[in-house]
């Protein structure tokens, strides 16, 4: 037996028609084309109303601990100063007992600081997630009502022609 037995005997017509008969139904799939679209959740989250109303809200909500804060930091530089102005003048347990006091503060200061951005964090988070979940329902009712086979939310690049960005932003403001 020889290596040219071994191989189909396959003329360059017999090749053109069988890749042409693979080829067919890939073509048919492409005449069908698909409605991709895009929307950008960064846009959503700056320029909604629900995102803008859930900012306002927990803007609302975390200002008093926020004025709390500011005023805890200027106690704190306030007594920082004080100090460095009265060190040379001040005895020793006088300089120790204020420096222990502002050791104090600083760290009462840094846990309320510390606790009060992972509740903001929290809040912030809990908030976007709702209007994220009604973003999502918006998406897939514009996706369904036109037809659209897919909608990504997050890509490295979109063209504008598949941006319905506005026509969500518009829907939620509604």
């Amino acid at each position: 037996m020889t290596l040219k037995s071994l191989t189909p005997n396959f003329s360059p017509l017999k090749c053109f028609a069988l890749i042409a008969a693979f080829l067919l139904p890939i073509a048919g799939a492409q005449a069908q084309e698909s409605k991709v679209g895009f929307v950008s959740t960064e846009r959503i989250f700056r320029e909604a109303a629900p995102a803008k109303a859930a900012q306002a809200k927990i803007e609302q909500e975390f200002s008093k601990r926020d004025k709390e804060l500011q005023d805890l930091a200027s106690r704190l530089k306030s007594m920082s100063d004080r100090l460095d102005k009265d060190a040379a003048v001040l005895s020793e347990s006088e300089r120790v007992k204020r420096q222990r006091e502002l050791a104090d503060l600083d760290k009462d200061f840094q846990r309320k600081q510390r606790e009060f951005r992972e509740d903001l964090n929290q809040r912030r988070n809990e908030e976007l997630a709702i209007v994220l979940e009604r973003t999502n329902k918006v998406i897939k009712q514009i996706a369904e009502t036109e037809k659209y086979d897919i909608v990504f939310q997050e890509a490295v690049y979109a063209s504008p022609r598949i941006d319905i960005t506005d026509k969500v932003l518009k829907a939620l403001n509604k």
